[in-house]
């Protein structure tokens, strides 16, 4: 299994970048979190700070399994802005290499890039008509082809754990879910 990596800019939304961290590690799926400034230390949206593990810079991403975008504000605005990464994105997406977004990222990040053009996506609320091009769920977590959405905070656990059901199946999804105490019935956050 190769390396996934989730993407760090200042106002970035905590709980949607270090809930689906935590997900995956106790997936035992590796995952990198990758400052997209040249310093490790990322203060996100609500004044946390946080040392990712690496900067964007030091990273070779081209067997990337998974490339996550937390949304948050501005932290969205500033994933967008960094143009490296807009072209990473772009190349994963045009070799069906798997990207996820949550909140405002799907709008702000994604759409503009062709990457959701004819795929079901959902966003933060608000943001919708940036997703003109795709399919709109009303659902917290949109899974279609390569690309997970989700549509914020309240639904950053099922989106961790749509990515990993899509990595390791659905049984290592549930396992993670049933470890956290998160299923008193055996559905799943996302479809």
């Amino acid at each position: 299994m190769n390396t996934s990596f989730l993407f760090l800019a200042d106002g970035f939304e905590e709980i949607e970048a270090l809930s689906v961290v935590d997900i995956l590690r106790r997936a035992e799926m590796e995952i990198v979190t990758v400052s997209i400034t040249d310093t490790t230390s990322v203060t996100g949206a609500h004044g946390i700070t946080v040392e990712a593990d690496t900067t964007f810079a030091q990273v070779d991403f081209s067997a990337a399994e998974w490339l996550i975008l937390p949304g948050g504000m501005p932290g969205a605005l500033n994933l967008a802005a960094k143009s490296e990464l807009r072209e990473l994105l772009k190349a994963q997406n045009a070799k069906g290499g798997n990207i996820a977004a949550i909140c405002a990222s799907p709008a702000v990040v994604l759409a503009p890039l062709g990457v959701l053009d004819g795929k079901r996506a959902t966003c933060y609320p608000g943001f919708e008509q940036a997703l003109s091009n795709a399919k709109l769920s009303e659902k917290p977590v949109a899974i279609d082809g390569n690309v997970i959405t989700a549509n914020g905070p309240a639904a950053a656990t099922g989106f961790g754990l749509a990515i990993v059901a899509k990595s390791k199946g659905e049984d290592a999804s549930r396992n993670v879910a049933e470890g956290m105490l998160l299923y008193s019935t055996p559905q799943p956050f996302f479809f």
